[in-house]
């Protein structure tokens, strides 16, 4: 491999030294890396035209290895722009973003290498070339993706192909950037102390904290001036505690209508990109973009998903019309005016209120008992417990791109011997990284050139709010799920065994079991025994109360209805966009989009609700055409957590044992099989969607019993 310690991009392998890749490195880098994959593309074609019969080897790891080196580059320049953002960063992204999307076309529309797949798959076939099962299914992936990528367009057509590639990709990054922008944009100072009425101690400390670095120096939690902005660490929690019903709607307001309207506008964006969408899929001989997207699905069809949408749907819609009645009898009866009008800034109040009302749950009262710290502690017993591993701190060994990223290593208990490491970033910083939690591949399980084991290497990214003022950070119930939920991805990709990379770890998975592995491991945040081992209050050592537990475990169910619904709107809402408009259809994408969610929502939308202006997961995020595999993925999950109930959650012995098995099968085989055959293999049949209404207490809410999800 061609090396030049000058350009960071050019190293194509282990841990990126983040601190070279300055926008000035990256926008010089960039040109000379591509320069280079395209000579080795062009020299791996010029062999492949004189290979009589071609090996996997010299077909295939040599084509991996060439895709690699600009995964590796441009997923830490991608990567940079989500954590680090800044102006500079993002014009030198958006200056090369063409080019990287021109060389990919470049490679998918290959004809010689197009003809050296199926060369491969002809030789199979006849026998006179071996294959495993995994290389059969990543070289049926391979011909199918290049096919997606228009390897078999006419000139003509390509030409066109490439051009709307080019164009999606620079849509989607204004996309997201407008959102971010938008976020960043509104902001609202509070300077009387009525004006937090009802918010907790960390909460206004935050927004002192925000106001001090706006220039505010004199900010205190207790004296203000206190400084709301959009991002969810301060806007969640002030719609759940505020008292001021008239500031929780001007919040309220500008978060559902977050790039809209101005500079920011992302309307006309999604009709262009919902345009180009389309006239991909008819080239590539799909009547729609959903059919394109289901090539990678475990879903058959888009009717099938519908089925699965409004088997959810009825039981939902049940739950959640009467759970919106108890809020407005609530209201009602703390002579509130919101009980004769519940609006839409109105329900995670009253939600909180009743929820302490109920359950004597008080969500920000439970902070002090989930420090970072110590639920990282009780995660990693978890891991330890279930898939006998131990995850050890590794901080000052791998370089980072910023001072509150840590870094961890985990150990194989059997063989005492590191197999994988990941990156923790944990905290909010407004302005510079984007909001929500995600996981991503650093470095992917695969063989060097030297046939050495590289051990995958993942990001893992949340957005909690950080130390302040002495105090740890501590964690919202909520957020203790979403580090195991991201978990989750980490550990399918961190413990994958398979050594081929294109079916390692999540590669490969069906785009909607992709969240099964996430979600499982949400579930372990209602077993008792996992949560009392982590839930200390951080400053007396005290556990968490056993009655507490009870609560937490009890609301569970709490709201279910209404926030399954929620999911379920917008997952329609996405097929319905990828399915029924057209660009000559007599409805905006805004329309379409407000008539499904007044269908479906438990609270029709507002006026201004342009939620689908600030949706990433649709326009950048890729989930287009797939938002559904949140829903898919859970009836996957919840069964899967299923058969650790069935067998006891005390059970040590069997409890250790299925964890061996789910760690041997899901989180170990990857995409190296389908996803249902995965599936299968650990639970012995067809999943089912009644653990999942059961767990959301949604169960004799219909009178038709769930059946076996196809």
């Amino acid at each position: 491999m061609t090396t030049n310690t000058t350009n960071p991009l050019i190293l194509g392998q282990g841990l990126p030294p983040y601190e070279q890749f300055t926008p000035e490195a990256i926008g010089a880098g960039m040109p000379e890396l591509l320069q280079h994959l395209e000579a080795a593309l062009a020299h791996h074609e010029a062999n492949l035209t004189i290979l009589e019969d071609p090996t996997w080897e010299q077909v295939m790891d040599t084509l991996h290895h060439l895709e690699e080196r600009l995964r590796w580059a441009w997923g830490v320049v991608n990567h940079l722009t989500m954590v680090c953002d800044s102006d500079a960063l993002r014009q030198v992204h958006s200056q090369h973003q063409s080019a990287v999307v021109r060389f990919y076309n470049r490679l998918g529309q290959s004809k010689t290498l197009y003809n050296a797949l199926q060369q491969l798959q002809q030789r199979h076939r006849e026998g006179t070339l071996s294959l495993d099962r995994v290389q059969q299914r990543i070289l049926t992936r391979a011909v199918q993706v290049m096919e997606l990528q228009g390897v078999g367009l006419e000139p003509e057509q390509r030409q066109a192909f490439n051009a709307a590639s080019i164009r999606l990709a620079e849509l989607s990054t204004s996309y997201s950037n407008h959102v971010l922008d938008a976020t960043k944009a509104w902001s609202l100072l509070l300077k009387d102390p009525q004006q937090v009425d009802g918010l907790p101690e960390s909460l206004r400390e935050l927004m002192a904290a925000a106001a001090r670095e706006s220039g505010h120096s004199e900010a205190t939690a207790a004296d203000g001036p206190w400084k709301l902005g959009l991002d969810l660490p301060r806007y969640g929690p002030f719609l759940r505690y505020s008292r001021q019903r008239h500031l929780r709607e001007q919040a309220y307001r500008a978060y559902v209508s977050r790039a809209s309207a101005g500079d920011t506008d992302n309307r006309p964006l999604i009709r262009e990109i919902l345009t180009l969408r389309h006239q991909q899929a008819q080239r590539l001989g799909y009547e729609t973009w959903a059919q394109v997207s289901l090539v990678s699905k475990m879903a058959g069809s888009v009717e099938e998903i519908e089925q699965l949408v409004e088997e959810l749907r009825r039981p939902s819609q049940l739950a959640a019309a009467r759970e919106l009645e108890q809020l407005r009898q609530l209201a009602k009866e703390m002579g509130a005016p919101d009980g004769e009008h519940l609006k839409p800034w109105d329900v995670s109040y009253w939600s909180e209120q009743l929820r302490r009302r109920r359950f004597d749950l008080d969500s920000e009262a439970l902070r002090p008992w989930f420090p970072l710290e110590q639920v990282l502690e009780g995660l990693f017993g978890l891991c330890e417990r279930l898939f006998a591993i131990r995850i050890l701190p590794a901080d000052g060994e791998a370089p980072t791109w910023h001072k509150d990223v840590r870094f961890f290593q985990v150990v194989d208990q059997g063989q005492n011997t590191p197999i994988a490491s990941f990156y923790l970033d944990s905290y909010a910083r407004p302005g510079q990284k984007r909001g929500g939690a995600w996981m991503d591949e650093c470095l992917v399980r695969q063989r060097n050139h030297q046939g050495q084991v590289v051990h995958p290497v993942a990001y893992l990214i949340c957005n909690q709010t950080p130390p302040v003022n002495g105090t740890p950070s501590l964690m919202t119930f909520m957020e203790v799920q979403t580090l195991f939920h991201e978990f989750g991805h980490g550990l399918q990709h961190m413990l994958t065994t398979i050594d081929r990379p294109q079916a390692a770890g999540l590669n490969l998975v069906e785009d909607d079991a992709i969240e099964l592995a996430s979600q499982f491991m949400e579930n372990w945040c209602y077993d008792q025994s996992t949560i009392m081992a982590m839930a200390r209050h951080w400053q007396t050592g005290a556990p968490l109360p056993e009655s507490e537990f009870g609560k937490i475990s009890a609301a569970r169910a709490f709201m279910a209805g209404t926030a399954m619904l929620r999911q379920l709107g917008f997952a329609q809402g996405d097929l319905k966009l990828h399915t029924r408009w057209r660009p000559d259809s007599q409805e905006t994408p805004e329309v379409m989009w407000r008539r499904v969610a007044t269908a479906m929502a438990a609270m029709p939308p507002i006026a201004e609700d342009a939620t689908v202006c600030s949706f990433e997961h649709l326009f950048a995020g890729g989930y287009a055409a797939g938002y559904y595999a949140y829903k898919w993925s859970e009836v996957l999950s919840a069964d899967a957590f299923a058969a650790f109930e069935e067998v006891g959650l005390a059970n040590e012995a069997a409890i250790r044992a299925l964890g061996k098995r789910y760690r041997d099968t899901v989180l170990s085989l990857g995409g190296s099989r389908h996803a249902g055959e995965v599936f299968g293999a650990f639970r012995g049949r067809e999943p089912s969607t009644e653990p999942l209404l059961r767990h959301s207490g949604l169960v004799g809410e219909d009178e038709e019993s769930p059946r076996a999800q196809d």
